[in-house]
């Protein structure tokens, strides 16, 4: 019978539990986050006050939220209740919000609250990213993709036609950075 390595025992309690930030590597990009939001001055940014929970409960501070979104905004989380579940999941997100796991209604109605506010404090984050070199800033994905669906003889695709698509699209992707650039210098 061959040896297999063998995890740990999920009700072995132990005498020093690990901490959470073991779990974090030193150059994750959670930190970079958690730095970032802990040198911001929510209040002369404009972010908004929470309000409590229900029954009374205390409200969570700004910065957890804008922590947390900053995290799906890296992470392609777009979805509040997606952003929940990943509070209780991802050790990053546990590390991250020590803890703590505001509800899906929380995280949406801060969102809400705070639409010009999230906007520059992301844009801020990436030009700080990229000038820490934490990202390249150098691939440029654009979404969408216009086919012709019509076989008949007529809408069939030339070498021409193709072209001509290339040019516009390569027109298209040189506006877009132009105004990239007109928006970073801002």
């Amino acid at each position: 019978m061959p040896n297999y390595k063998e995890g740990l025992d999920r009700h072995q309690q132990l005498l020093f539990p690990p901490s959470m930030d073991e779990y974090v590597d030193e150059n994750n990009p959670v930190r970079a986050i958690d730095s970032y939001v802990d040198s911001i001055d929510l209040a002369a940014v404009g972010v908004f006050t929470c309000n409590g929970g229900s029954e009374g409960q205390p409200a969570y501070h700004p910065s957890l939220l804008l922590k947390i979104y900053l995290y799906g905004y890296l992470n392609s989380i777009r979805s509040s209740r997606k952003l929940e579940r990943e509070l209780k999941r991802n050790v990053e997100m546990m590390w991250l919000c020590m803890g703590l796991s505001p509800g899906y209604k929380t995280i949406a109605n801060f969102r809400k609250d705070n639409p010009s506010v999230l906007k520059q404090l992301f844009r801020d984050f990436v030009m700080l990213c990229r000038s820490v070199d934490l990202i390249d800033g150098e691939v440029v994905a654009i979404d969408g993709a216009f086919l012709r669906a019509n076989a008949s003889k007529n809408q069939l695709i030339s070498e021409k036609m193709t072209r001509k698509d290339m040019e516009s699209v390569e027109e298209k992707i040189t506006e877009y950075l132009s105004s990239l650039e007109y928006s970073v210098e801002w």
